[in-house]
């Protein structure tokens, strides 16, 4: 490549004023911009790799010298960081694979392995310039993984370790294996066919001579025998795992197919009579076809919804009681401890902001692409990479109790679930399996007795044309495209089957506090039922005692809460209040029903009472704010058809209120779980699809019984375990878009199996009446296939939609709420 004037000859960038450096590359000077490219420019210079700036095709990195410095490479010589990213081999060696940064071109890795290649101790490196994958073996006795880590860095490629799942991923795998089966079909396929061109001629025109006839026939079996055994081979596994199963499947017509077209032209090369290699290696070629697309679709579906965007650092810097900072592996921290994250690194766990302020790219939860900006007692989420200064964090979850690693948790529960359509579908493919070799069986006999030269090519086609592969796909083709969809736009599936019954639901309840309102209360008012305590000393109590709870009301509190009052032997009671002991007195806290007192409607907000020694003291009248676009959503899901009812346990003014704003007209206040859980049941009887809303404990058991139950990403963590959904954003316009989602999900649905059918019913007649050749039977089924992988794959535009209620972003809650 060519070196433009004013430019650094190693990294491309403008030159500095004044003195330049210069490095002699070849014997000639060379301008270097700063002294980390002039270091690596000698470097490479002197170990005789100066062909490296002759052969690459795009600028090096700008080195970063004090990367080449930092102590964060010894991390990765401790037990913890060997345990999970290194693997010993049988003969001493060990092994790791490294996701290297700027990679360019060919020649950045073999600038890497040659540099790496002199270093002691290491027995082999191979870099991928394609996907930046390295491979490294090396004697640990010799060199150690630091030293090799900075050595790379040195150069300007930023090693990160991977995992042992990390670093050969079954999506890759799977790919590269199917890949090499594709290929071997195409070329088979491809020589077979120009061998059955010469003799479909030679036949034509009855000049070609014997000798050349067998050469072309034995050639062609040659070539035909490594596609069908290797290529063929995923059919004939399957068929066979199906035949001992007892349960014939979409495998077991294609390999009777293809098996018994070979099995006929071996036969027939030998004996003499016509032969069907052509026929075989199409057959494979177009079927593994519709597999690789079929797989590469799913494999695209799932890696949007399991992706974690960014892999979590394998290291951090720990921040020690003294106030310094070390390097620590990522499986060295624990809750409690406080790091430090600067920026461009991304947090290593779930956990609240200490110090600084900052902007987060949360793309990976929020599907958000706008970042966040969160400052001291907010939260940063485990993955979010920091895009502005430094903060510290305590961390609250690690490992597999972060967030991010609950949300892959659930949809790998949804994507391994099965729905009831999709085991319907398999359940009439199985049937139809049957029926079609029954089909076949009949047809061969029939022509047996008509045209016994036809039997063979008329059997295959009957075969072949009504493999069920295109109704086996319908459903879960469309199932994981739509899941993936709702994934990217805030609504997380938990379990596939919710899928099928949001889009036939036609009631919807919905909690109040945490729900439609914010879950922020405050207190808007005090009243004192008597004259032996104050407002302020009653605040205090109560907040004691809150100190013990997740509820939403505890929050409002937390102002008056007091270091030298302290509450003991605390109980909650879900839906009613909670009780303990502070400061020498029993309190109680709750709902007036609760205590015994009689209901005063009041519309200003919600009304809770302290109790000391079993006399009511005060009276406290919290307010809560509506959801932002909660009204708007509400409006949209009422335009899909959808009854909407409020049910919440609290007063009968507060919800009265929220219900009037909302535009809702049925309401349902003071309910307890078991109140919630009973009308539920009601409506059930009644035969409605229900959909219930909520992210509270006593959520939970309605969450549960309900047809589909939605969980607000920002509820507890038992509500969201209940849940068939989960707001990731907390927005309830998200659930009005994913209803739409869901619906037009199963209207794909329905098109793909309605066009499987057909497509069976037309072409079945054709086939056995002798009127589609096996060529055109292969090429049909191969079609049909892929169209309804095709439709399917039109869900992924919906992500380009406009949303059914516009918002504004909203910041998943620091702390898990509890509702009325």
């Amino acid at each position: 490549m060519s070196d433009a004037a004013g430019h650094c000859y190693h990294c491309g960038e403008a030159l500095p004023k004044g003195p330049v450096r210069r490095v002699a590359i070849a014997g000639v000077e060379q301008p270097m911009c700063c002294a980390g490219c002039e270091a690596v420019a000698r470097l490479i210079d002197e170990g005789g790799l100066g062909e490296f700036y002759r052969f690459r095709s795009e600028y090096a990195p700008t080195p970063d010298s004090q990367l080449a410095q930092d102590d964060e490479w010894n991390a990765y010589d401790r037990e913890s960081v060997r345990e999970n990213y290194v693997r010993t081999l049988d003969d001493g060696l060990c092994e790791a694979v490294l996701l290297l940064e700027n990679i360019t071109c060919a020649a950045c890795s073999w600038l890497i392995e040659r540099v790496l290649a002199d270093e002691p101790g290491v027995e082999r490196i191979q870099v991928n310039p394609a996907t930046g994958r390295s491979i490294l073996r090396w004697q640990s006795q010799s060199a150690a993984l630091s030293t090799l880590l900075r050595r790379i860095a040195q150069l300007g490629y930023r090693p990160h370790l991977l995992s042992a799942d990390q670093a050969v991923p079954l999506f890759t795998r799977e790919r590269r294996a199917a890949l090499k089966r594709l290929i071997v079909a195409g070329l088979g396929m491809m020589q077979v066919m120009m061998y059955a061109v010469a003799l479909y001629a030679g036949a034509i025109y009855h000049d070609m001579d014997a000798d050349i006839a067998l050469f072309l026939r034995g050639v062609s079996l040659i070539v035909a025998t490594p596609v069908l055994l290797y290529s063929g081979m995923p059919f004939l596994r399957g068929a066979w795992r199906d035949l001992r199963a007892r349960r014939p499947g979409m495998d077991v017509p294609v390999s009777l197919a293809i098996g018994g077209a070979y099995v006929a032209s071996v036969y027939h090369f030998f004996t003499g009579g016509e032969i069907y290699f052509d026929s075989v290696t199409m057959f494979v070629f177009f079927l593994t076809t519709a597999r690789f697309l079929e797989m590469s679709a799913r494999h695209r579906a799932a890696q949007a919804t399991g992706d974690s965007a960014r892999a979590l650092p394998a290291t951090a810097r720990r921040i020690s009681a003294q106030g310094d900072t070390e390097t620590v592996a990522l499986a060295e921290l624990r809750a409690g401890d406080h790091v430090r994250v600067p920026a461009g690194a991304v947090v290593p766990g779930d956990g609240r902001i200490l110090a600084g302020e900052s902007t987060f790219d949360e793309s990976l939860l929020s599907g958000e692409f706008m970042p966040a900006r969160h400052g001291a007692d907010e939260t940063a989420i485990a993955g979010s990479l920091n895009l502005g200064s430094s903060v510290d964090i305590e961390l609250e979850r690690i490992g597999q109790n972060t967030l991010v690693a609950g949300i892959v948790r659930l949809l790998e529960r949804a994507q391994s679930e099965r729905p009831r359509l999709a085991l319907l579908a398999d359940r009439i493919a199985g049937v139809f399996v049957s029926a079609v070799l029954l089909l076949a069986s009949a047809t061969g006999l029939y022509w047996w007795q008509t045209a016994p030269d036809q039997v063979l090519p008329i059997v295959l086609s009957v075969l072949v044309v009504t493999c069920p592969c295109a109704l086996s796909l319908a459903t879960p083709t469309a199932l994981v495209a739509g899941t993936a969809s709702l994934a990217r736009r805030g609504l997380l599936v938990a379990r596939a089957g919710a899928l099928q019954t949001l889009a036939n639901a036609d009631h919807l309840i919905l909690d109040k506090t945490g729900t439609l309102t914010e879950a922020r209360l405050g207190i808007e008012h005090v009243e004192c039922l008597g004259s032996d305590y104050d407002d302020a000393y009653c605040r205090r109590l109560a907040a004691a005692l809150q100190a013990h709870s997740t509820h939403p009301i505890a929050r409002a509190f937390e102002q008056d809460s007091h270091d030298s009052l302290l509450a003991e032997d605390v109980q909650e009671h879900p839906g009613h209040g909670i009780e303990g002991t502070v400061d020498g007195h029993r309190l109680r806290l709750g709902q007036p029903a609760w205590l015994g007192l009689p209901e005063q409607a009041d519309d200003s907000g919600t009304p809770i009472v302290l109790e000391i020694d079993s006399h009511p003291t005060a009276r406290f009248i919290l307010h809560d704010t509506p959801r932002p676009q909660a009204q708007e959503a509400l409006a949209a899901l009422r335009e899909f058809g959808l009854s909407l009812e409020i049910a919440s346990g609290d007063s009968p003014g507060a919800v009265a209120a929220i219900a009037r704003r909302m535009g809702v007209d049925s309401w349902h206040a003071r309910m307890t779980p078991e109140d919630k859980l009973a009308r539920l049941r009601s409506l059930q009887a009644e035969g409605k699809r229900v959909v219930m809303v909520g992210d509270g404990i006593n959520d939970a058991p309605v969450l549960g019984g309900a047809d589909v139950s939605v969980a607000m990403g920002s509820g507890s963590v038992l509500a969201q375990a209940q849940a068939d959904m989960l707001l990731t954003r907390a927005e309830l316009g998200d659930l009005a878009s994913g209803i739409r989602m869901a619906r037009r999900t199963m209207r794909v649905v329905r098109q793909n199996l309605a066009w499987a059918a057909c497509y069976n019913l037309v072409a079945l007649p054709l086939a056995a009446a002798g009127m589609v050749a096996p060529w055109m039977a292969a090429l049909g089924m191969s079609a049909s296939s892929l169209l309804v992988v095709a439709n399917a794959a039109r869900l992924a535009r919906a992500d380009q939609q406009t949303p059914v209620v516009a918002s504004e972003r909203l910041r998943p809650a620091a702390v898990p709420a509890v509702s009325t």
